[in-house]
């Protein structure tokens, strides 16, 4: 909603005078209310494997760049003026320790091959471009594009709870890598210019194809990543961007918090209200924190054992 909006709403809702200025003026203190917040998001992401996306947007009329990286219980979200590494490492660090999923972007170039995830549903989508020019790379896109949706058909049965990661690591390897490599290596020599450049781009980061395979908890796909950024992009569509650095920062520290609120269960307004009421009394009690379901989930576990034992002895 546009500010005049917002501050219609309010007094339609509430009865509440509120001008649309006054409504900036209320953005800017919930950034600076959330800061600690959206600070602490960020260095959480950056301990933990994560899907890492970015797309186009709009700052006081000029290109920006909206960037995500999401794990299993914290998103957060990072609005820069550029689509460059230097944007990236202001997201997930100069040196992430963890692995990160992406696309082939090579902003992500400086990332060791051992400790990235290259997006297959991004690979598919290279493959069916090689079918679709209808040249000689045709052959070979196609059986790339065999042997991806081979990939997805195991993937599927873990993410069905049918098979479990080390079933199908077990079955895949190492025929369905050497496959895979064998058809890269010879699109990268067909006479295809469009298809060898793909499939040498590709080679050159062949190990990262796999890291899912070793590391527990990555997936094959960016697809976490891009649903998280799914919302922001409707956004844009209806708000054409930021119309500065300070309702950019707003945006950023929003979409972190109701991105972590839903992914672990907790509501966002609930939150919103202990974090702004802390701030505005200057702190006389301690920050909501971004992670409060890991203990949870802990004595969750617990309260099953506890109820799992006795029944077994009985």
């Amino acid at each position: 909603m546009g500010k005049r909006a917002v501050s219609q709403t309010i007094m339609d809702l509430f009865g509440l005078p509120i001008s649309p200025a006054m409504v900036c003026k209320l953005q800017r203190r919930t950034a600076r209310a959330l800061d600690a917040v959206h600070s602490e998001a960020v260095e959480a992401v950056r301990q933990q494997p994560a899907n890492v996306d970015e797309t186009g947007w709009k700052q006081a009329g000029k290109k920006a760049w909206l960037w995500t990286a999401t794990t299993q219980l914290i998103t957060v979200f990072l609005i820069a003026t550029s689509r460059s590494r230097q944007a990236l490492e202001e997201l997930i660090g100069q040196s992430p320790t963890k692995v990160v999923t992406s696309d082939r972007y090579s902003a992500y170039n400086h990332l060791p091959l051992a400790q990235r995830q290259i997006c297959w549903a991004h690979l598919l989508r290279d493959f069916q471009a090689m079918i679709d020019r209808g040249d000689s790379g045709t052959e070979v896109g196609r059986e790339l594009m065999r042997y991806g949706e081979i990939l997805f058909m195991y993937w599927g049965e873990v993410r069905s709870g049918h098979r479990t990661r080390a079933e199908i690591v077990s079955e895949m390897q190492p025929w369905l890598g050497e496959e895979i490599h064998f058809w890269l290596t010879k699109g990268m020599s067909c006479s295809s210019r469009r298809t060898a450049g793909t499939c040498r781009r590709i080679l050159k980061v062949e190990e990262s194809l796999w890291t899912f395979q070793r590391v527990e908890g990555v997936e094959p796909t960016n697809n976490a990543a891009e649903r998280a950024l799914r919302h922001a992009v409707c956004l844009r569509k209806t708000s054409h961007g930021t119309a500065s650095r300070s309702g950019s920062e707003f945006l950023e520290r929003m979409l972190t918090t109701v991105g972590f609120c839903r992914s672990q269960k907790r509501n966002p307004l609930d939150f919103l209200i202990e974090a702004i009421t802390v701030y505005r009394t200057k702190r006389k009690a301690p920050l909501p924190r971004p992670i409060q379901l890991v203990n949870a989930y802990a004595s969750h576990a617990v309260t099953v054992v506890i109820k799992w034992v006795p029944s077994r002895i009985l």
